[in-house]
């Protein structure tokens, strides 16, 4: 296949289709200027959809003082929530306590605290844990959020799971999202806004000139040169390894890379809160409701070195999760429960912290702009990537502050008032009178109110085409190719949907010998 040379000189070309150079090149298309981006696998198929899949402050940085990035996170949480009320929603945490617990914690006011008062040996006290709950409440806006509650454990549905030496909670809010949902309705916000979304599309080769970058890619149109006069290196776990071996120049950081696996299994409880648990090591995990039957367990922090191989969960992070989760639950969770299990990799900015766990999660943009500008993108956390995009552009000098536009606009299918979200439901409801409410709700999420778009004019299943499995239709699997990149069967069970959990291999089969007939 011969090579193609692009005419056009584009404002900006972004390498990653993670959230972060996903947001990057919304943003700047939703500015008008011209943007390209090249992901090399599927949008949000290594860091971004590897996540525990939550907008928050980050309870536990609170005691690594990192005030300003839980202030901006907290902040950042009713806005995005406010922008995409379809794939995001409030969730309410539940922190079981005892006054018995001993803890090994490194953080500095647990330090300083335990210089202070040396007889609590360890101990979290009460009050420590009410004054964190109340920074997190009042340091960071909070509209739609409830703020923080205590209550006695028992006779309650949030205690009846627990072990009963669990007598007090306290329960607090953060908001749950789709991550990856999130960062494919940014590129079909992108494209329509003119930005040209390429996936399966790896960077071979740069060149910087004065004024312009000569991009070289190969995708499935073969080779392609494309021109640029700002390149954004938003590569996550290969950030600078595109610096060195892609663009060769020496990194202005060093990023440090930190897997965090989960564990999904059949539903631990039902009601539907969320878990936030203490370790005695000094770590926190979470126990999330999950696609209706399944619960996620996450996340462990384990330093890890190879960004070219592929990030797997070890033996070692699953019995640490099962027997974490197993010191808190009445049920014991042990191998045999898990349904579905995945890793990834953070790549965080190395302040040189002593931890996995204690580095920070805050973001660091690099500029070098000794000829045609490159900006390179160092951590951030899944919740800040809205203004770490807008953050990124000042740098380039490719935007003010008046120019910022993304606080007030909502994802493709969240164009409605949360409030509303119960009358806009119904009128799915009558407008489908054929549909099970159930699969109705769940279409919901994932589109909003674009589910007409997915559905059309369909007054019967028979309408929907062919059905591959668990509430999946030949009109859903067309309208994700069309319009948010899908191109792979994984693409589509496990990063537009979760509907892998619950397909079998039959089925999988079949939605790819329909793939290949629609290529």
């Amino acid at each position: 296949m011969s090579e193609i040379k692009s005419k056009k000189l584009y404002d900006i070309f972004v390498i990653g289709g993670g959230v972060n150079g996903v947001a990057i090149a919304r943003d700047a298309s939703g500015r008008g200027f011209s943007v390209a981006l090249a992901e090399m696998n599927d949008l949000a198929s290594a860091t971004s959809g590897s996540s525990t899949k939550l907008f928050h402050g980050g309870l536990r940085y609170l005691e690594y003082m990192e005030f300003k990035l839980v202030r901006d996170s907290l902040k950042e949480r009713e806005v995005l929530l406010r922008n995409m009320p379809h794939i995001a929603w409030p969730m309410r945490f539940i922190l079981p306590f005892s006054e018995k617990m001993k803890f090994k914690i490194e953080t500095p006011v647990f330090k300083f605290i335990s210089l202070c008062m040396p007889w609590l040996k360890g101990r979290r006290p009460s009050w420590l844990v009410r004054s964190g709950l109340f920074l997190y409440d009042n340091i960071g806006y909070r509209k739609f959020l409830k703020g923080t509650t205590s209550y006695s454990l028992d006779g309650t549905p949030e205690g009846e799971p627990l072990l009963k030496s669990f007598k007090k909670a306290f329960e607090y809010s953060d908001v749950w999202v789709q991550d990856t949902r999130l960062v494919s309705l940014m590129a079909q916000d992108a494209k329509i806004r003119g930005a040209k979304i390429m996936t399966y599309t790896k960077v071979t080769s740069v060149a910087r000139y004065k004024d312009f970058w000569n991009i070289t890619v190969l995708g499935v149109n073969g080779t392609e040169i494309f021109r640029a006069k700002n390149l954004v290196n938003a590569g996550g776990p290969w950030v600078d390894k595109i610096i060195t071996k892609t663009v060769k120049l020496m990194p202005k950081s060093n990023i440090r890379l930190v897997k965090g696996s989960h564990i999904v299994i059949k539903k631990l409880y039902n009601h539907d809160k969320c878990y936030f648990l203490q370790g005695r090591d000094g770590r926190i995990i979470f126990t999330i409701p999950y696609e209706d039957d399944y619960t996620l367990i996450g996340t462990t922090d384990v330093n890890y070195e190879n960004s070219d191989k592929s990030p797997e969960i070890s033996t070692d992070e699953i019995n640490y999760l099962c027997d974490f989760v197993s010191s808190y639950f009445l049920k014991t969770v042990s191998l045999k429960d898990i349904v579905w299990k995945y890793s990834g990799v953070r790549p965080l900015y190395d302040d040189g912290a002593k931890s996995a766990t204690a580095a920070t999660r805050e973001y660091v943009l690099n500029i070098d702009n000794d000829q045609a500008p490159i900006l390179s993108v160092y951590g951030g956390k899944i919740t800040t990537h809205r203004k770490l995009a807008e953050e990124a552009l000042d740098k380039l000098s490719l935007s003010n502050s008046s120019e910022n536009w993304t606080h007030t606009a909502p994802l493709p299918g969240g164009e409605f008032d949360i409030e509303k979200i119960l009358s806009i439901k119904d009128e799915l409801i009558k407008t489908y009178p054929f549909a099970n409410i159930n699969w109705l709700n769940t279409l919901f999420k994932r589109y909003g109110v674009n589910v007409r778009a997915v559905l059309g004019d369909a007054k019967s299943y028979e309408d929907l085409g062919h059905h591959f499995s668990g509430g999946l239709y030949q009109v859903e699997v067309k309208y994700l190719i069309e319009n948010e990149f899908a191109k792979t069967a994984e693409d589509i069970l496990w990063r537009r949907t979760k509907i892998g959990l619950k397909i079998d291999k039959v089925a999988e089969k079949k939605l790819k010998s329909f793939l290949k007939k629609e290529e």
